[in-house]
């Protein structure tokens, strides 16, 4: 077997000059260079082959033409090589010189088109070979998830309900149907299903078995029953909190299972009204909520800081604190009072009155009860 010629032994003709004219590559020095374009970058390789190609092409019209070929005549014959076309010669390659480039177009030319076309097959499948090994690693984690909670919708309030949950170190997965929400939860490094959350089996995908809380936060309120039918169905001890459009949807809700109904249109009329009949108290509120950990330790306490309005007839108007307090029997403590003349007093004494068209700020139980609100609304409030 014969022995490899090194790689800088240039063979000479009989006249002593290079049989190659000015140009010519070895099958050693190729290996040599595509091993040293390799990178662990798809984008990388494929520049690097791309500019390894072009380089061959212009090299090798280059030798055509110095060989006394015109610039298309060496441009094809140079394609038609390294692309392994197979067309006949367009010109004869008779002397040393031109069939020692050509071979070497065929080395480098073939060498370079497999690696190009690697890189290009790396480059279009990196993409979703990354995103396929992400979604098995975050199918292992959901599925290793305890006490976790599931947010079935990642709109609006599904979006603030994660930052809110992240930020409190609650371990959370995210049910949502559209691509473009779910590609949003993964950009933010949530743990995530893209499916249907009426499915049971999506449900059961998301861990719903070893859930603590079950949050339906879509905005369809028949889609929020099913859930929550489904989720209270697989787990019997699930706490489900569940959002309505509508009022005559709470009922339903809680037919169906449902621990706590939300309505946003109510909360917000409830806020709104706060800010215009109470505004120093609404503003304390707000001021409490900013600080972020006291509201957030508030909310592990099962805490929850508010303001309500004391109609005409309800049954606490006229009552003072001590006794609205022993009513109440310890669902929530009064920690200020807006009177209707704009004064407002903080820490107010125990045999202080609450009269008719007061605001009272309270610290109560999360997840006030409807009688509790009814109680400060009176008859004419609750119809």
């Amino acid at each position: 077997m014969e022995a490899e010629a090194p790689f800088n032994q240039i063979p000479r003709d009989r006249n002593g000059k290079s049989p190659a004219g000015r140009v010519l590559f070895y099958r050693w020095g190729a290996v040599t260079i595509i091993a040293r374009m390799t990178s662990k970058s798809p984008s990388r390789n494929l520049i690097n082959g791309v500019i390894f190609v072009c380089v061959i092409i212009v090299l090798g019209t280059g030798g055509y033409m110095a060989e006394g070929w015109d610039i298309s005549d060496a441009f094809y014959m140079v394609i038609i090589t390294i692309f392994s076309v197979g067309y006949d010669e367009v010109h004869p390659v008779e002397s040393g010189a031109l069939r020692a480039l050509t071979v070497s177009l065929i080395v480098l030319g073939c060498t370079g088109m497999i690696y190009l076309t690697g890189a290009l097959v790396q480059f279009f499948t990196a993409a979703q070979l990354q995103q396929l090994l992400g979604l098995k690693k975050m199918k292992n984690e959901i599925d290793h998830l305890q006490g976790h909670v599931i947010i079935c919708g990642f709109g609006r309030i599904g979006t603030m309900l994660a930052r809110d949950l992240r930020a409190g170190n609650v371990r959370f997965v995210v049910i949502e149907r559209n691509e473009e929400r779910t590609a949003q939860a993964r950009e933010l490094g949530y743990l995530y299903i893209h499916g249907e959350a009426t499915d049971e089996q999506t449900l059961i995908r998301a861990g719903v078995a070893r859930a603590d809380v079950v949050a339906t936060v879509l905005p369809d309120d028949a889609a929020n029953v099913f859930i929550t039918l489904s989720a209270r169905s697989l787990n019997k001890s699930l706490r489900i909190i569940a959002r309505g459009e509508l009022p005559t949807t709470e009922s339903k809700l809680v037919h169906a299972g449902a621990d706590q109904v939300v309505l946003p249109a109510h909360i917000g009329a409830e806020r709104i009204a706060e800010i215009i009949l109470y505004p120093e108290s609404a503003r304390m509120i707000r001021n409490v909520e900013r600080m972020g950990d006291f509201g957030l330790n508030l909310h592990k306490l099962g805490l929850d800081l508010s303001v309500v309005a004391v109609a005409q007839d309800s049954k606490f108007a006229g009552l003072n604190v001590e006794e609205i307090e022993r009513q109440s029997a310890g669902a929530f403590l009064i920690v200020a009072i807006n009177r209707s003349d704009g004064s407002t007093i903080t820490r107010p004494a125990p045999d202080s009155r609450i009269a008719p068209g007061d605001g009272v700020v309270i610290i109560e139980r999360a997840g006030r009860s409807a009688s509790e609100q009814d109680a400060f609304a009176g008859a004419k409030g609750r119809s």
